[in-house]
């Protein structure tokens, strides 16, 4: 019995690693050239470090304990958070997708909210994100948080050092009291070099698919750079709570 079913998953795997290569390569093969120099500029750098079928066949074999993990938190009703921060182009967007790829998404979705509106920035700094919370049996994925206040909001003038300060004050007992609710609180931060993130920029440039990806803020965060590391270094000394 136990042969047999082992036999079914690796019959599995292989189809849907087939599956999956498929579309990589359709998408590959749509996609306009980038700019040939660029390409080989990134290639010299970035050689690769296994195999594209090794790869997609650990990604299926994680997204398979994912499976596992959805299950039972729509079993046991439990409320996951998990955050994604860091420096733009770092590639928080493409472990999103990986995650919630084979997940149902009536139990993991993800939340990226737009900036905030006249109304909103009249309200507590974190009633915007209340909402969005899960329910039992729920995961929400938070592309970008409550942290843009000290992050992309610091950085480009957005809020006064005030404002600033009263968040780094509130944020340590916000996550304390959605812990104490029962809350499964997860927090990623996502690192590049300066190097590689102007690489992948000048790639997103080059790129008519991608363009939609970069915008004048992005350009800034370039301008910026020593500032969001500063205030990456206050996020990790402020924020990083028992």
């Amino acid at each position: 019995m136990n042969e047999a079913a082992d036999e079914g998953h690796l019959d599995w795997l292989e189809a849907e690693l087939a599956d999956t290569l498929d579309e990589d390569y359709e998408l590959e093969l749509s996609e306009p050239a980038l700019s040939e120099e660029i390409r080989k500029i990134y290639n010299r750098s970035h050689p690769p470090s296994i195999g594209r079928a090794e790869y997609f066949r650990a990604l299926l074999t994680l997204q398979a304990e994912l499976i596992k993990m959805h299950d039972w938190v729509s079993l046991k009703k439990e409320k996951v958070v998990v955050i994604f921060e860091g420096r733009d182009s770092a590639g928080k967007g493409g472990v999103i997708k990986r995650i919630t790829q084979r997940l149902n998404p009536r139990v993991a979705r993800v939340v990226a909210l737009p900036a905030p509106s006249d109304r909103e920035k009249t309200q507590w700094y974190f009633q915007r994100y209340v909402p969005h919370l899960p329910a039992g049996g729920e995961i929400v994925l938070f592309d970008r948080s409550w942290y843009n206040r000290a992050g992309v909001e610091r950085v480009m003038d957005f809020a006064t050092e005030e404002q600033v300060e009263e968040f780094f004050k509130d944020v340590p007992e916000f996550e304390r009291m959605l812990v104490r609710s029962g809350i499964r609180l997860i927090k990623y931060w996502f690192s590049i070099t300066d190097e590689e993130q102007q690489m992948r920029f000048l790639m997103r440039i080059h790129d008519p698919l991608k363009q939609w990806k970069l915008s004048p803020m992005d350009l800034q965060s370039r301008v910026r750079w020593e500032a969001y590391t500063r205030s990456k270094d206050d996020i990790f000394a402020r924020t990083n709570i028992s």
